[in-house]
């Protein structure tokens, strides 16, 4: 195989370092990976290193091909695409393998890497291995293995690279002893090294973060694009007479205000046994059915809106994220001008980057950091676009698919970001980005009750894809 793949090489004028090849040859199908290398490099490249070879893992847009380029996913519009390479529909081919774990945290680690190596204010990193053996200044990026606080108050994280693993010892004394940190995020530091190399003491964290010189530069359309999460037919709490208030008005009012687009951010439907008892609070107890529905009540809105769903943690698709689009069974009734993609996806809306993603990895970020509350989402939302990742935490609530490449990685920097799942109706601009909690067309339900959680129901989100105004139109009696 060594030789097979040294000669097709060869025949296409490429050279492989010893590090790249053996990386090739550690694939479980060598000679298909090698072929996608070779399919997606740049004409300019002739020798091909290990670095190369995980960029090609990890999605690299210098070396291959741009993920901004899109491509249309569907036949009635030439202003709306899927930005290629976002959407996992189709795409999936994980197995649960230790391969596959490995090659899904280095698609992570390098997609990361590469945006905090870009920032102004950390450059170039090291290998951790390398590092260990300096006493000067050292610069590294590393996924957080592990976090702990000593019996003195000190914080102590453990990092690793693809090389190594260090300790990094941030004092109580230290400014960064207020620093939150997550599992499995991707971080920077700069720093020095203790006297036996054993650990780094840092002067700086850097994460890859939105570039703040990210600005909404406006535009002469005059299109607008409204948001619909967690709409939950089939519920004995679906706010029937909110929805049919809102198709009322989509029908006397969105040709004038130019609402052209409408996005549906997951649970479109509430499922069937996704929570105990659930069929107590089902007035739809047949999934077929629930979609069934969905597709009447979608037949109802305006036909020169473009519309897109993407499934959520109610709705019939596998739990695990990325989560492909929802099957043909239960789209079949939809009108053929109902885009469906998987979740997350990013969009490209008339030249704005649309990233929406029904937000289930919410329970996990709650959960995990002290002052983050579903009563305030836009708040999770804005750690995502801190760390460039919507569901850094692994192997807690919120399932992840170890794909080959890590859907999850905000690796585009969105004007529009939109989540769901948690039922809440917010707005928030964050170094130019329009975050956007999507509300929910279900009332309180007795979980919700229980636990004493009010949701903002009824509410949609109207973007202006010209000027970036937002307006939250409120249709609940």
């Amino acid at each position: 195989m060594r030789g097979e793949i040294l000669s097709e090489a060869a025949k296409k004028g490429l050279f492989l370092s010893p590090e790249a090849l053996e990386m090739v040859l550690s694939n479980d199908r060598p000679m298909e990976f090698i072929n996608t290398v070779f399919a997606h490099i740049s004409n300019n490249v002739m020798f091909i290193d290990k670095k190369d070879v995980m960029d090609c893992i990890a999605g690299d847009k210098v070396i291959f091909e741009s993920p901004k380029e899109i491509v249309p996913r569907n036949k009635f519009t030439s202003d709306i695409h899927i930005v290629k390479g976002t959407d996992i529909t189709g795409e999936s081919t994980c197995e649960g393998k230790i391969n596959d774990f490995a090659q899904y945290f280095k698609a992570r680690y390098f997609s990361l890497r590469r945006l905090i190596e870009k920032r102004h204010d950390f450059g170039r990193g090291m290998d951790i291995a390398r590092a260990k053996t300096l006493d000067r200044e050292i610069k590294v990026v590393g996924i957080v293995y592990d976090k702990a606080t000593t019996k003195n108050g000190h914080t102590m994280l453990t990092i690793e690279d693809d090389t190594d693993t260090i300790k990094v010892f941030i004092s109580k004394e230290s400014p960064l002893i207020t620093e939150t940190f997550v599992n499995d995020e991707v971080i920077g530091i700069v720093g020095k090294p203790n006297r036996e190399r054993t650990m780094i003491i840092p002067d700086k964290i850097v994460r890859p973060d939105i570039p703040k010189n990210h600005v909404w530069e406006e535009s002469d359309t005059s299109s607008k694009v409204a948001f619909l999460s967690d709409v939950h037919v089939g519920s004995t709490t679906f706010l029937e007479k909110d929805w049919e208030r809102m198709v009322a008005w989509l029908k006397a009012n969105s040709m004038k205000e130019e609402i052209n687009y409408l996005i549906f951010p997951g649970d479109v439907v509430d499922g069937i046994g996704v929570f105990p008892n659930q069929d107590t609070e089902l007035s739809i107890k047949d999934i077929d059915d629930q979609y069934a529905r969905l597709a009447e009540y979608l037949k109802e809105i305006p036909d020169h809106i473009k519309m897109v769903i993407h499934p959520g943690n109610h709705d019939a698709a596998r739990l695990a994220e990325p989560q492909p689009a929802l099957n043909q069974r239960f789209t079949k009734g939809f009108d053929s001008n109902i885009i469906m993609t998987g979740n997350p996806v990013y969009m490209d809306i008339e030249g704005r980057t649309v990233l929406t993603y029904h937000g289930k990895s919410m329970d996990d970020w709650i959960a995990a950091v002290q002052n983050l509350t579903y009563d305030d989402p836009l708040q999770v939302m804005k750690q995502m676009c801190v760390r460039r990742h919507l569901a850094p935490i692994y192997g807690q609530r919120n399932a992840l698919a170890p794909e080959k490449k890590d859907y999850l990685s905000m690796d585009l920097v969105p004007d529009i970001f939109v989540s769901g799942h948690v039922h809440g109706a917010g707005e928030e601009i964050y170094n130019g980005v329009r975050m956007i909690n999507a509300s929910t067309w279900q009332s309180q339900t007795e979980y919700q009750r229980q636990h004493n959680f009010n949701p903002d129901p009824g509410i949609m989100p109207i973007v202006d894809l010209g000027t970036g105004r937002i307006s939250m139109r409120n249709f609940h009696e």
